[in-house]
């Protein structure tokens, strides 16, 4: 740079009232957000209060005769052994034609049933699965 030139600032740097005007902007925008905060209880340390929505249950029915056994493991009492065994049963057997058929499964019993009755679709008319 030749001493006889006054120094210029590069071209992409803002002018003087530009860089007031932008500190401005963020100067407003920082208490903006530090006055949310405060009111909406940041300094007490309440800084989010999240509405609890009520607990829900879900409901879903499953179809016995068709159901896979990561499906049948999420009814309530059945677990991944017992899923399995549920369909290695109606692989072998053929397919269940009511639900008193599910008795025939090792580990289903009376109880079992009974905790599963809500939650298994309603089967067909037995003609209808044996083809009679």
């Amino acid at each position: 740079m030749p001493p006889s030139s006054a120094y210029r600032p590069p071209h992409w740097l803002l002018r003087r009232t530009d860089q007031v005007t932008v500190a401005i902007l963020i100067g407003s925008g920082l208490f903006s957000v530090i006055g949310w905060w405060i009111y909406h209880g940041g300094a007490s340390g309440r800084t989010v209060e999240i509405q609890q929505a009520e607990q829900r249950t879900a409901c879903f029915q499953v179809d016995i005769n068709k159901a896979d056994w990561p499906e049948l493991a999420n009814l309530p009492g059945i677990g991944r052994k017992l899923a399995e065994r549920i369909v290695q049963s109606r692989v072998q057997n053929g397919p269940f034609t009511d639900l008193e058929d599910l008795r025939r499964v090792r580990g289903i019993g009376v109880r079992t049933l009974e905790t599963l009755r809500p939650h298994l679709r309603p089967m067909p008319q037995r003609e209808a699965v044996t083809g009679r």
